[in-house]
């Protein structure tokens, strides 16, 4: 009886023991899979992208500015990307708004780096947060933005002004747009989806009307040549911010007035979005998610 629980006992272990490893070497193939693509935008400023939102990345006789640092596993591999322009330990990093895919970086570079940010980005990483459902903990003191602001704020650096302004209420309720300014290059973070149906955190003060609002003004202040890093999808022209800002309009104006004609949820999911749109659903965010989106951000009382 006794070598039979000591032969289970053992079996249990063994067993325990080889999925942890295989856990553990999942994770490794996993990490080392990922790769981190550096595009040239100027002399002075890059795009990198890794597993999560696209980095802004300024280099120059100043050191390495960073606009959002993608998630935490990707962080050496972004690391290696940035010694190659210049420094693997940015002086200043960015955050366009909270969420992980933008922020987890933070926890690897936040030692060395000067974190800023809206006001309501430090606030959400200070405390335990939701997103679509999943706790997000709360970041270290030392990964959380030291800066912040409420409207805007400019860092002088590397031969121009990098300024970060707040939009409010659109995909999140901490949003900046940074602007490259002499460079002519700005980076909207996930305000902007290239090609793709956008997510909008209602649950966290975002809200679809206010980000069609924000792309509206955003447009009017950007000149014809303008180069636009998207928070998710490739490098971006004027003509598809403004391609982005027509979906925004047409897909919420067709909801809109499903809604007026008494057709539900499941109705308008039934009658779908206008099929020029069909290849936007290719994403992250499917149409029947970005109806509901829309419908649940029309449907919140002001």
């Amino acid at each position: 009886m006794l070598k039979n629980f000591i032969a289970s006992s053992l079996l249990l272990s063994l067993f325990s023991n080889a999925v942890l490893a295989h856990k553990k070497h999942e994770n490794e193939n996993q990490t080392q899979e990922i790769t981190v693509k550096t595009q040239k935008i100027t002399d002075r400023v890059y795009m990198l992208q890794g597993r999560g939102g696209n980095i802004g990345v300024s280099t120059g006789a100043d050191g390495i500015l960073i606009v959002d640092d993608d998630y935490a596993q990707v962080s050496a591999k972004i690391a290696e990307a940035l010694k190659a322009l210049g420094s693997e330990k940015p002086r200043f990093i960015f955050n366009t708004h909270w969420h992980g895919d933008h922020t987890e970086g933070n926890k690897f570079f936040g030692k060395d780096s000067l974190i800023l940010a809206h006001t309501n980005v430090r606030k959400r990483l200070s405390v335990e947060s939701l997103v679509l459902g999943n706790k997000v903990p709360v970041y270290e003191k030392f990964a959380l933005p030291i800066f912040t602001y409420d409207q805007s704020m400019s860092v002088h650096f590397n031969d121009e002004e990098i300024r970060a302004v707040h939009y409010p209420n659109g995909h999140t309720d901490g949003d900046s747009v940074i602007f490259f300014t002499k460079a002519n290059v700005v980076h909207l973070g996930d305000d902007f989806f290239t090609g793709r149906f956008p997510f909008v955190d209602l649950d966290n003060g975002g809200s679809v009307s206010g980000l069609t609002k924000n792309i509206g003004e955003i447009i009017a202040k950007l000149p014809a040549d303008v180069k636009i890093i998207p928070g998710h999808g490739a490098l971006s022209t004027l003509a598809d911010l403004k391609a982005y800002h027509q979906m925004l309009i047409e897909t919420t104006d067709a909801v809109q007035k499903g809604m007026a004609s008494g057709k539900t949820l499941e109705g308008l999911k039934k009658d779908g979005l206008p099929a020029k749109y069909k290849s936007w659903g290719e994403g992250f965010i499917k149409p029947d998610f970005w109806i509901e989106t829309i419908y649940k951000s029309l449907s919140v009382k002001k």
